[in-house]
């Protein structure tokens, strides 16, 4: 058994049980020692810096040491209540770790602890910004001389750490890839092919969902997302959400608004439904969205690519709407993305078409979705079953009964996204340097292929990419095709077709 200390001495002392794994553990060993592991990192000290075995020993070796752990921090001052907290803050009234636990646990229970406050002292700041994304809109705190700069609220405050990939996708230079793609394929194309972007956007998002055979809701999307896309107020305003909900539904789906019951995500094994993530309680909705919402506000001028990150996963977790949550989880990634000026209008980043175009990048997103819910679910897997059919507030018919919400919303109020922002900006570049060149290519070649048959023979883009696909196929003029265009007949003008055909193929190969 490992001599721990820190956060994980005082989640074994109070016999806490947090769903989200720590991202720094600190032990006792024989020499000072550090292991990196996938992005989590195992600290060894040595004997002589062990903290003493009280709440305050611990609780500011793991400050000074490990961060701000949230989650863990919620629950132990839960657990503990304010004595032993008082008694350290009052031996060390000035102490900065001190301090920053008086204002976290004032912060996080809400409740006011007996000290009369710190009358003068250098303010500290709550998260250290070289280890974590902090509010670019902070306040200072003058009873605990501390500065807040944690990016969310006592509602809602995701946490994202700065690690390499973190910090690498704050430095990305996504305005110079563009620029790029516009010197490399002429300076209006890309703009020119921003519908087609938007509608690829569109139909890979509803790949996401395997519901990429519904042709109207596809279109429905793709007129959402340039119409409402960076404009107007921003998209977690509740009237936002509720307009881009109805116009990505349509008039006539039987639910919109916020939701009033119980939600999970899963599948069906046979007749046996398989949960994969419960949502929160529908009462505690209004204010988990208000908190991210509010994180949206704090952390304006970040790294755009982090903010939508956390805005579209933290959407997605919460689950907010009645229905339509994945696609407006997907919408709040270019509407982020364009307002913070990383992508200029009217361009759309394909960012589910870069998800959807191989297994392992589709498996990739499963996969950071999973970081959440997977220990969330191992956590209360004994929790939630199937009972008797109800009819909830909204007036919708659910079995599932979940007895671990109360438990569970420390873990929904603070969620570590760091992963998902990591996720999120490796998906931008592919979108950037591999799937938006591809699409360029594709689009200037089919311009070409146009423009070459169009010598040949009259007629509109639909007739004229029929004509194309067909011959590219059948490696020449098929008796359909001359049947359903009687003046490819004339072997002279076919062959000719061919040879324009070919000519741009063989072009694009070279």
């Amino acid at each position: 058994m490992s001599d721990w200390i820190g956060y994980r001495w005082l989640q074994m002392h109070y016999r806490l049980a947090p769903v989200q794994q720590l991202r720094t553990h600190c032990a006792i060993g024989a020499r000072r020692q550090t292991i990196h592991d996938h992005g989590r990192v195992q600290e060894f000290y040595t004997a002589r810096q062990r903290p003493q075995a009280t709440l305050a020993g611990h609780l500011g070796f793991a400050l000074k040491h490990e961060g701000v752990q949230l989650e863990l921090l919620s629950r132990l001052f839960a657990q503990t209540g304010p004595a032993e907290l008082e008694a350290w803050i009052a031996a060390e009234p000035t102490g900065q770790y001190a301090r920053r636990a008086g204002f976290l646990y004032e912060w996080l229970t809400g409740r006011r602890l007996a000290f009369p406050g710190v009358r003068s002292g250098n303010y500290v700041p709550i998260l250290d910004p070289a280890l974590y994304i902090t509010a670019t809109r902070t306040t200072n705190d003058a009873r605990w001389r501390v500065r807040d700069n944690l990016p969310g609220t006592p509602d809602y405050c995701p946490t994202v750490a700065r690690t390499q990939a973190v910090t690498a996708a704050e430095t990305y230079a996504a305005k110079a890839q563009l620029e790029a793609l516009e010197t490399c394929y002429g300076q209006d194309f890309l703009r020119r092919s921003a519908v087609w972007l938007t509608v690829k956007e569109s139909r890979a998002s509803f790949a996401i969902e395997h519901e990429e055979q519904h042709e109207g809701r596809i279109q429905r999307f793709a007129a959402a997302m340039e119409a409402m896309c960076g404009a107007g107020a921003r998209g977690l305003d509740i009237d936002v959400l509720q307009d881009l909900q109805a116009r990505i539904l349509g008039p006539r789906a039987t639910r919109y608004g916020l939701r009033q019951s119980p939600v999970f995500v899963g599948a069906m094994d046979g007749f046996v439904p398989v949960v994969h993530y419960i949502a929160p309680h529908w009462d505690d909705v209004p204010r988990l969205l208000d908190g991210l919402r509010a994180f949206e506000e704090r952390t304006i001028g970040s790294a755009a690519v982090v903010r939508a990150a956390v805005l579209s996963f933290g959407f997605v977790y919460i689950h907010p709407m009645v229905d339509g949550n994945g696609r407006i989880s997907r919408f709040l990634i270019n509407d982020t993305l364009r307002r913070d000026g990383m992508v200029p209008s009217p361009l759309i980043l394909p960012v589910s078409a870069t998800i959807t175009q191989s297994v392992v990048r589709r498996q990739g997103y499963d996969d950071v979705l999973e970081v959440f819910s997977r220990p969330f679910m191992r956590h209360f897997a004994g929790s939630y079953r199937f009972g008797p059919e109800r009819r909830a507030p909204d007036g919708v018919l659910y079995n599932l009964e979940f007895d671990g919400y109360a438990e569970a919303l420390a873990a929904w109020r603070f969620p570590d996204l760091t992963e998902h922002a990591a996720y999120l900006a490796e998906v931008v570049r592919a979108t950037l340097e591999e799937e938006m060149p591809r699409e360029a290519r594709y689009l200037r070649r089919l311009r070409e292929l146009r423009e070459r048959v169009k010598n040949v023979v009259e007629g509109p883009d639909t007739d004229v990419d029929r004509i194309i696909r067909s011959i590219q196929q059948h490696g020449g003029v098929s008796s359909a095709l001359r049947k359903q265009f009687p003046l490819l007949g004339d072997a002279d003008l076919a062959q000719r077709l061919i040879d324009a055909i070919a000519s741009v193929t063989d072009e694009d190969t070279d």
